[in-house]
């Protein structure tokens, strides 16, 4: 399986590319801002790009959406509450940074227990945790969770935004992610990576 990790916006967001070692066919998880280091690595690594999945709606996280998708023609996918946040400025928030970023529509709507299949070897399971926004979501695959901002290192999403829940958050987190067992490595949406065990022993929002 490939696996590559890039921070790739001012607010320190992780971007992750994922893909068949076969075919090379990735997906992209959350391009932010910075599309043209996203094209870099797919060009300078012989990966296609089949998918491009935003694990929500927020401006640091779909903020690369277009120039990928241009660049590749990779499909869109999302989750279908958060949708419009894609093309809406004021629903993800990047009216408040002085811009109005968009991207294009989404091609095709994901939900809990949707198979992502990417070449001939991996397959990314959709997992729903609405909580920091609606239309929240983890994708699982073998001993690997990409936690978006459901999940960080000690730390959970924040929940004051629009759409956002605590008490949702974290019935999510210990219903669908604290089942899994302590190994699997969680890959967040900023900051470093952890694992289950660690979340479930250490993390005090979790206690």
């Amino acid at each position: 399986m490939i696996l590559k990790g890039i921070e790739i916006s001012s607010m320190g967001q992780n971007c992750y590319i994922v893909g068949c070692e076969e075919t090379r066919e990735v997906a992209v998880i959350d391009p932010g801002g910075d599309a043209r280091s996203i094209i870099n690595l797919l060009k300078q690594n012989d990966l296609k790009a089949i998918y491009i999945i935003n694990t929500h709606g927020h401006i640091d996280h779909i903020g690369g959406n277009r120039g990928v998708k241009e660049e590749t023609g990779a499909q869109i996918l999302v989750h279908e509450q958060d949708a419009k946040m894609l093309i809406n400025p004021a629903s993800n928030f990047s009216f408040l940074m002085g811009s109005r970023v968009t991207s294009p529509p989404a091609d095709k709507f994901i939900d809990q227990g949707d198979i992502i299949k990417i070449g001939n070897t991996v397959e990314l399971e959709v997992i729903h945790t609405p909580g920091h926004s609606l239309g929240g979501i983890c994708l699982k695959t073998g001993n690997i969770i990409f936690v978006g901002d459901t999940l960080f290192h000690g730390s959970i999403g924040r929940t004051d935004f629009p759409g956002g829940s605590y008490e949702q958050l974290i019935n999510n987190i210990k219903e669908k992610l604290l089942c899994y067992d302590d190994e699997v490595t969680a890959y967040p949406g900023h900051g470093p990576a952890t694992t289950i065990g660690f979340e479930r022993k250490h993390n005090p929002f979790l206690k």
